[in-house]
């Protein structure tokens, strides 16, 4: 094996972001406003790959990029940009240039951007694009951030039921300037512009010139409202698998279409924003300050202390029994730690579950019981191993069992915490993912300390 030859390959195919030399130079480039060698640098490159350089490079490097060769960059990779760096990087690129891009993207693209431009820039920069395109961002920003109507491509292939594939082909080859850049149906519509099948482009092409739309179209599986919120949507398509669906007004009429590339962003956006929340954090990304970072972070922290201090309230009523008996101190970690790792475990599995929908009302109590019962054999299993831990460490058969007593009711405790409290808050209309943990936590901690400490009491002191 030629170790010298994979490394070299591993560099050319590696992102150039991934590149710490490439990095430097850009850094370097930029601070000596070198735009010759940042335009040689970055122009070439994919604009994908140019939104992942400007991601990685400090703001002051990347506010310089976009003044200095903003406008010879591929207007591609704005949509490629992070919207809190695109935030930040807009105001340096001339209006012009920025209403070129919102033209020449697919209006999905365009108005994630326009969504970025502050108030008092984008009149401007509308002005600067043609006019279908300004109707269409002026559109998509009158609905709200992450519904449908916000995200939808306003191009699409329609046909009505009486053309042929012949028809479809021409008039597509004629209009190709209009076509979105991707799609994978033609929907066939009613005189009213309301869809009543689709066909694949993969069958269109398959099919002689002569026949009819509407005798191989098929069914439309799911019809996306405008208003629909964005993780309904990517429910919608995960549920019957689509790779595009069409999106209607309140009249049923066709208004643009939902591709699976926008999906698939929305699926990843979701599923971080679910994991960032389960642990109290609501953002993360590389371009915030440490100002935001611990504004997002301090308050479930505090929430956080007011539960430790509850917890060690629990503690403080049994002074007397730890006086007697040090070994408690050093045993009743134990008891709350392990309780606390199921509780998570049970907390991991209700977050997914109601995020994907399979935790609904009718299923409750059905996870209500199995996770019930899955905690409680963990409980029995690792009751039983910590008690001979015990038994064999301090020669103690009562202590033993009152460790195995208090591990058995702690699991128990969890597996009910992590599946009700995220239910309970989802009940009172709270965001499951937010804060759970830091209640399941508060759970296992009080009931561990509580169980041990009050049964080593009884058993032990009495």
């Amino acid at each position: 094996m030629n170790t010298e030859t994979d490394t070299a390959a591993e560099k050319a195919h590696a992102a150039p972001s991934e590149d710490a030399h490439f990095i430097v130079s850009v850094i370097a480039a930029a601070g000596d406003h070198d735009w010759p060698a940042l335009r040689r640098q970055l122009s070439d490159l994919d604009p994908a790959d140019i939104a992942d350089v400007i991601e990685h490079v400090p703001l002051e490097t990347a506010r310089t990029i976009a003044k200095m060769i903003g406008r010879h960059l591929p207007t591609e990779f704005l949509a490629e940009l992070s919207w809190e760096r695109r935030e930040e990087i807009l105001p340096q690129l001339p209006p012009d240039y920025v209403g070129r891009a919102l033209g020449e993207l697919d209006t999905d693209d365009a108005a994630a951007v326009a969504a970025d431009i502050d108030e008092k820039d984008l009149g401007r920069v509308l002005a600067a694009a043609d006019e279908d395109t300004r109707l269409a961002v002026e559109e998509a920003l009158s609905f709200d951030e992450e519904t449908a109507g916000r995200l939808m491509q306003r191009e699409y292939v329609a046909a009505p039921e009486g053309a042929t594939v012949g028809d479809v082909i021409d008039r597509m080859r004629v209009e190709a300037a209009e076509l979105p850049d991707v799609f994978f149906e033609i929907y066939v519509v009613d005189p009213m512009i309301r869809p009543v099948g689709a066909v694949h482009v993969s069958k269109l092409m398959r099919e002689a010139r002569d026949t009819l739309v509407a005798d191989i179209m098929a069914p439309i599986k799911a019809l996306i409202r405008r208003e629909m919120d964005q993780e309904e949507v990517a429910h919608t398509f995960q549920k019957y698998h689509l790779a595009s669906a069409p999106v209607v007004d309140e009249a049923g009429r066709l208004t643009g279409t939902m591709t699976v590339d926008d999906i698939i962003d929305v699926i990843s956006e979701e599923g971080e924003e679910d994991l960032l929340k389960l642990a109290g954090v609501s953002e993360a990304a590389q371009t915030d300050s440490v100002f935001k970072s611990v504004r997002a972070r301090a308050p479930w922290l505090a929430v956080n202390l007011g539960t430790a201090i509850t917890a060690s309230a629990v503690i403080s009523q049994f002074q007397g029994s730890i006086n007697q008996l040090v070994t408690l101190a050093i045993l009743m970690p134990i008891v709350a730690s392990m309780g606390g790792n199921a509780g998570t475990q049970t907390l991991a599995v209700a977050v997914r579950a109601i995020a994907s929908r399979d935790l609904t009302e009718s299923s409750a109590p059905r996870y209500v019981v199995r996770e019930a019962m899955t905690a409680v054999s963990n409980g029995f299993i690792f009751a039983l191993v910590l008690a001979a831990v015990v038994g064999f460490w301090f020669k103690d058969a009562l202590l033993a069992m009152t460790i195995a007593l208090a591990v058995l009711i702690n699991f128990a405790c969890a597996g009910l915490a992590g599946i009700l409290v995220p239910l309970t808050l989802r009940r009172f209309g709270a965001d499951p993912a937010v804060s759970s943990s830091v209640f399941v936590t508060f759970v296992t901690d009080c009931v561990g300390f509580l169980a041990f400490l009050g049964l080593a009491t009884i058993i032990l002191l009495h």
